[in-house]
């Protein structure tokens, strides 16, 4: 039976979990990976996707992970993401809703830098709807 290890996953904004776990699935740049306690020492980038969290009982965790790193090593798992959200939080008709008004920010930019921030998040959205519906 799979021990528990030490796990923290951290956003810019804040921690969102900091706690004792039995498995983590990572979307690695290279390919998803698993870890349990003990696991080999080493990093990882993140892709865009799902990290799954699998708690003592059996509790599963998910959240929708963009950019940064994962690093594995004697303490455990430490997941420093650009951008971590709850899959719990998120609202597939209010995900699609942000992706139609920011493809109209996208569409009414006045100037190549409004065009760039409205497209950066526009890019962001679609990352989240695409991890959500290959789940």
């Amino acid at each position: 039976m799979a021990q528990p290890f030490q796990f923290e996953l951290v956003s810019p904004e804040r921690l969102l979990l900091s706690e004792k776990v039995l498995e983590v699935i990572v979307p690695g740049s290279e390919g998803e990976f698993g870890v349990l306690k003990d696991h080999s020492p080493f990093m990882s980038t993140i892709r865009p996707g799902l990290l799954k969290v699998r708690k003592d009982g059996g509790q599963l965790l998910e959240f929708f992970v963009r950019g940064g790193f994962a690093d594995v090593n004697a303490s455990g798992l430490t997941v420093l993401a650009e951008q971590a959200i709850p899959v719990s939080a998120l609202k597939a008709d209010v995900l699609a809703q942000q992706i139609k008004d920011a493809e109209e920010d996208v569409a009414d930019a006045r100037d190549d830098d409004s065009r760039h921030k409205a497209e950066t998040l526009l890019s962001q959205l679609r990352e989240i709807q695409a991890a959500l519906k290959a789940a």
